[in-house]
């Protein structure tokens, strides 16, 4: 199978797309939590700009791409807020599943949420943003990561904790 070919600065428009994925995904999440009441929306809010600050500080300045634009849209804003690190130094980075949950709990918050509010007084509207939010979560970030960002990422070619992580577990499934 022929290799992706790898890009110095990805496309605009795709990533604008990745963008506009996440930021469906915080936006249809701070929606439902907004139902139940502000004392939710606000934490929230505040997790998902912490998971975002996280992602820059220990994955982005690292990065290949710090201050260029990358796949998912953060290689241009990080300069804005951390000094550049060592993408050879991200080469090394180990995760694992349990290093990820925090970016799952974007989602899983409010789906719950959902599902309470749907237990509670059933409302198409919730249930239609509870399934756009779960599909866009786990089918759109992996057609964003697979098919588009990581496909043509220099930093893989470098070293990618994460690449190593699903291709780990790939492996295991085949």
């Amino acid at each position: 199978m022929k290799e992706a070919r790898t890009y110095e600065s990805f496309p605009v428009p795709m990533v604008s797309l990745a963008i506009l994925v996440s930021l469906l995904i915080y936006a249809i999440g701070a929606y439902i939590l907004a139902v139940l009441g502000i004392w939710l929306l606000i934490p929230y809010v505040l997790y998902c700009a912490w998971i975002e600050f996280r992602i820059l500080k220990y994955s982005c300045a690292d990065c290949y791409y710090y201050g260029k634009l990358c796949g998912l849209g953060r290689g241009k804003l990080c300069p804005l807020l951390f000094k550049k690190g060592d993408p050879q130094g991200f080469a090394e980075k180990e995760i694992s599943w349990p290093n990820l949950l925090p970016d799952f709990m974007v989602s899983i918050f409010p789906a719950i949420g959902g599902i309470i509010l749907l237990v509670r007084d059933f409302s198409w509207l919730i249930l239609l943003l509870l399934i756009a939010l779960l599909a866009l979560s786990s089918g759109g970030n992996a057609v964003i990561r697979g098919s588009f960002a990581c496909r043509h990422c220099k930093q893989r070619e470098i070293g990618c904790p994460a690449e190593r992580l699903f291709s780990k577990e790939s492996k295991k499934t085949d």
